[in-house]
């Protein structure tokens, strides 16, 4: 199956190349905002974040009062990322310096680690590096006042949660409101797989936001030139499709499904032998590296695996050790992982990001992503590929799959938003002339408070995130939403419920704004005899024509479902909907008046009812509003 996405870069190497301070763009913009108590740092992987927060918290112990910097990260593994630097010699104003005993990401346990902590916190050092458990147990035991002069970095801030039950997300709230303590807040993907927010809205309210965004990193790249996206999809067991997807050529990092999931035999140790022998032969396994040496049957090249899925932590470790050192594209050849090799994982060689069966969490996807996006020498196109089950109408668990399959495209189509180049655009005032690099939309609102500026410019990824994991919203991919149902009614009420504080006078340009910016991003300009088109759910339209109206008749996931509808055969495509024609969202009052004008005009064009068994998606739905509004006169006495 081609991209879903295919988003191709400058290779400008402005988002590497570093200042007289030796700072990239991204952390010279995060240190413009050191002065402020709390902030917020959304930015890519491989963007520098470990080292921006390195900057601001000499800074702040230095320049700003404060005693002791602790950082926090996820996993052990992640802790390596804050080992001493040397940012002098770049231009800095200090080194980056964390004593051996200050460092608790080291074997054993959490709990065991909170005596060194709390020693920490009473001794003259500076730095202390943990893991976010050892933080917790640590808070367990002391008060919040504790963290007074301390400055409280977290890594991965998208563990934490504005759940109630999320110990993080107490944690959060517990310096914020009992200590005079600053925080930093790190993340590469601050979408969550779950419904919670990460933050309460009047807790991140408090904080000083700092974003670069995806384009911005990876158009700065100085090598890589093109990303690709895209799906596989396979009948029976997933061993038997991928090596229809696996090019040993390519330096990959495979991840195999949750032994828990559909896709897995639930054998994750005979899932990695099997792929060893799609490749080829074992030949040996090296003792001081771990790293597996195997045979390629077609060629006889000697292919390096590094086996991640292995449960021995002596021989993991060994393994992990080595990744950490290799610096040459030669070092390592494939990565075979479970649960490891996501989250702050640095292997700036890989090119393919292969991973088996639907990952029901966005920031799981993104940071798997991320893997494959770091810039090196050679490489300029990165690819993530999913290998998904194909719906079977034989299969008892045919929802399920639908379900999987449909959640991986929206994220796809999230991702397309992420990753691709911002689109300024603002209303049209009659007269105006129009600014290069800048559309007009006739009849779009202005954003007229500061809270939809902010909603606007700093979150508005956030909100397609919320928006693309609604699952009524999620239909539209198939062509089962009339497009001015899904911009005016569906997408309205994620906005309401993410947003309750809005007036609705507010919610209408928010809605304005991420339905255009949606439409756009999602739209390919083109330029024929002088004059700029947009291609958008298969139409061209003049720029010069854009206005709100018009965009509001189209479906921004158009293009995903005729890739779908092209790439999957009839019967398949037929289960898809007739699966989702099963689960329909009722109708409502709202959805029935829009789609009124649209079936008495087919019943005039057809000169008959929209059928609810047409194999057209949108003239069930418009047969569905017929039965509706049938019904509800019929109740009314109408």
């Amino acid at each position: 199956m081609p991209d879903l996405i295919h988003v191709r870069y400058s290779a400008t190497g402005e988002s590497t190349s570093v200042d007289a301070m030796g700072m990239r763009e991204m952390q010279a913009r995060c240190y413009g905002a050191r002065a402020a108590q709390y902030i917020l740092l959304k930015a890519p992987p491989a963007s520098g974040k470990s080292r921006a927060l390195m900057f601001i918290a000499l800074d702040k112990l230095q320049n700003q009062g404060l005693k002791k910097a602790i950082i926090a990260v996820p996993e052990r593994s992640i802790g390596g990322s804050f080992d001493n630097t040397a940012l002098s010699k770049h231009g800095f104003f200090a080194d980056w310096n964390v004593l051996p005993e200050h460092n608790l990401c080291t074997p054993g346990g959490d709990k065991g680690k909170v005596a060194a902590f709390k020693k920490f916190l009473e001794g003259s050092g500076r730095v202390l590096i943990c893991t976010h458990a050892t933080l917790r147990f640590a808070f367990d035991e002391l008060a919040s006042s504790a963290f007074d002069g301390c400055l409280l970095a977290i890594d991965e801030f998208h563990h934490v949660s504005g759940n109630q039950d999320s110990r993080l997300g107490e944690l959060v709230r517990g310096v914020m409101s009992g200590s005079r303590a600053h925080l930093v807040a790190m993340t590469g993907s601050y979408f969550r797989g779950d419904s919670q927010p990460v933050l309460l809205p009047e807790d991140e309210a408090k904080f000083t936001g700092v974003t670069y965004n995806y384009y911005e990193q990876l158009n700065g790249y100085e090598h890589l030139k093109s990303l690709g996206i895209g799906y596989h999809f396979y009948q029976g067991r997933y061993l038997t499709a991928v090596g229809d997807v696996l090019n040993t050529d390519q330096k990959t990092i495979l991840h195999i499904p949750h032994v828990r999931a559909g896709e897995s035999t639930k054998d994750k140790h005979g899932e990695v032998d099997a792929i060893l022998d799609l490749i080829g032969t074992v030949e040996f396994t090296d003792p001081a590296t771990g790293i597996l040496h195997v045979k390629r049957a077609h060629d006889g090249k000697i292919i390096k695996v590094a086996d991640l899925v292995d449960d021995d932590p002596v021989r993991r470790d060994r393994v992990i050790s080595y990744l950490r050192r290799i610096e040459r594209p030669e070092d390592v050849d494939l990565i075979i992982a479970l649960g490891m090799a996501k989250e702050g994982f640095d292997w700036k060689f890989c090119e393919h990001a292969l991973t088996i069966g639907y990952r029901g969490s966005l920031t799981e996807v993104i940071q798997i992503i991320g893997r494959c996006t770091r810039d090196s020498v050679g490489k300029t196109h990165a690819q993530f590929t999913n290998l998904i089950a194909k719906p079977d109408a034989k299969d008892a668990d045919v929802a399920v799959s639908v379900n999987n399959m449909l959640k991986a495209i929206t994220c796809s189509l999230l991702m397309e938003q992420v990753l691709a180049p911002v689109i300024k655009f603002k209303p049209k005032m009659e007269g105006e002339d129009t600014p290069p690099g800048e559309l007009r939309i006739r009849g779009l609102k202005g954003a007229a408070t500061d809270r939809v500026k902010k909603i606007i410019e700093q979150d508005i990824n956030d909100l397609k995130a919320a928006i693309l994991g609604d699952a009524s919203v999620a239909k539209g991919i198939t062509g089962a939403v009339d497009p001015e149902v899904l911009n005016k009614v569906l997408i309205p009420k994620v906005i309401e419920t993410r947003y309750p504080q809005l007036t609705e006078e507010e919610r209408e340009q928010v809605r304005q704004h991420v339905v255009v910016d949606a439409a756009l991003r999602a739209g390919e300009i083109e330029v024929q005899g002088g004059k700029k088109f947009i291609r958008m759910a298969g139409q061209f339209i003049n720029i010069d024509d854009l206005s709100i109206d018009l965009i509001d008749s189209i479906n921004p996931f158009q293009r995903a479902y005729e890739i779908l509808s092209k790439e999957v055969n009839a019967p398949t495509l037929k289960v898809i909907q007739d699966c989702i024609a099963a689960t329909r969202v009722q109708m409502t009052d709202e959805e029935a008046l829009l789609l009124w004008p649209k079936v008495k005009l087919f019943v005039k064009e057809k000169g008959r009812e929209p059928n609810i068994n047409a194999s057209d998606p949108l003239e069930q739905r418009m047969a569905s509003a017929l039965i509706y509004i049938k019904k509800v006169r019929q109740q009314r006495g109408k």
